[in-house]
């Protein structure tokens, strides 16, 4: 790997991880050391394992050790090595203090710097109270008077973390895959889809074959959903999913299914001016026109007459399947013409003249 100077950044494998350290392989005789405590989390585990790779920034020799380190903080933090992290773009830690003129004062071990309020979180709307009391990764973007005024940013840090991110997920973020997520938002033009960290839009119109017009209908914060992806553009950070494309299409069997002249139960899903659109089966709808409603009636305000989700039966006049579309007319139900089969058949002749009602009174 040849001489380090401080502050060079590195990428190794971790060849293993002690209670205290952590080492990497250098490719060299000597091993690079880690402490451990910069990456444990808040059970005290490890977030790295052997065989992974890690980026670190050299900080120099120690005791024959040559030493990493992912930020500078604590008693590492004096101003010689900010000096350093600023001239070598190395994350610093810090903890926000408080509030004054125009952003905040974040104690970085025993040094004191500004943050502006507009450096503070990444697309964020908390208060600026949020931040207050918080230990968070900084990058130094001016240091002047010898440390005496340092100026950082937490949301350059935060913005390298996304871009990262946006790449690791490249390969998994592409059209056609299948992927699992989870609903964190509802809004009436869809819901917003946690994937790996990444926020898709399920849009309405994907979520189901059948029509929705009200997406807490059929989807609530938290659910787990499984859909494909439609779109990708990871540079403009807008990826689109459908669950709908996981399920059967029922026009690629409408022909066989449906036979021109039979009859079938439906229900209305629209009233329109012209017609009523009738779902045979979820994601199928056929059209009956107005002019099959009509009969003597010219003037038939169709909105009065029928109501959405009101049963109906009709027949098909024709099908579609291209242009996805079926003509419907309205019809008696085959239990009316059971019934009226069986009425016929048990009629009885009084003679010259047949009362119907006689015969029903029979029954």
């Amino acid at each position: 790997m040849g001489m380090l100077q401080n502050g060079q950044e590195i990428e190794a494998e971790v060849v293993a991880v002690t209670n205290d350290c952590i080492f990497l392989d250098l490719n060299e005789k000597s091993e690079g050391v880690l402490d451990r405590s910069e990456l444990n989390d808040e059970n005290g585990e490890c977030s790295v394992q052997p065989g992974q790779k890690l980026r670190a920034y050299f900080i120099g020799e120690r005791k024959g050790e040559m030493r990493f380190t992912t930020k500078i903080s604590g008693e590492a933090a004096g101003k010689d090595m900010l000096e350093n992290a600023w001239k070598n773009g190395i994350p610093v830690e810090g903890r926000v203090e408080k509030e004054i003129k125009g952003g905040y004062e974040v104690k970085i071990g025993s040094v004191r710097a500004f943050c502006p309020y507009s450096q503070m979180g990444f697309r964020q709307k908390e208060e600026a109270s949020y931040f207050l009391g918080q230990t968070l990764i900084f990058k130094i973007q001016e240091y002047k008077e010898n440390g005496k005024n340092i100026l950082i940013s937490n949301r350059v840090i935060l913005e390298e973390k996304h871009k990262t991110q946006l790449k690791d997920l490249e390969q998994k973020l592409k059209v056609g895959a299948t992927v699992n997520g989870k609903v964190v938002s509802l809004q009436k033009y869809g819901a917003f889809v946690d994937v790996d960290g990444f926020q898709a839009l399920l849009p309405i119109s994907e979520i189901s074959r059948q029509r929705i017009d009200d997406v807490a209908s059929v989807l609530q914060v938290g659910q787990e959903i499984t859909a494909v992806i439609i779109k990708a553009d990871l540079e403009n950070e807008k990826v689109s999913l459908s669950m709908k494309s996981l399920q059967a299409d029922p026009w690629n069997t409408v022909i066989e299914k449906y036979k021109v002249d039979s009859k079938y139960r439906g229900s209305i899903a629209r009233v329109t001016d012209y017609g009523l659109f009738v779902t045979l089966e979820p994601g199928l709808d056929g059209l009956v026109h107005i002019s099959e409603l009509q009969g003597e009636n010219r003037n038939l305000n169709l909105r009065v007459k029928f109501k959405v989700g009101q049963a109906i039966d009709v027949s098909v006049k024709a099908i579609d399947a291209e242009n996805r579309r079926i003509s419907l007319k309205p019809t008696s139900s085959n239990e009316q013409d059971n019934a009226a089969q069986k009425y016929m058949e048990n009629q009885v002749d009084d003679g010259d003249t047949y009362n119907p009602f006689a015969a029903l009174l029979k029954k």
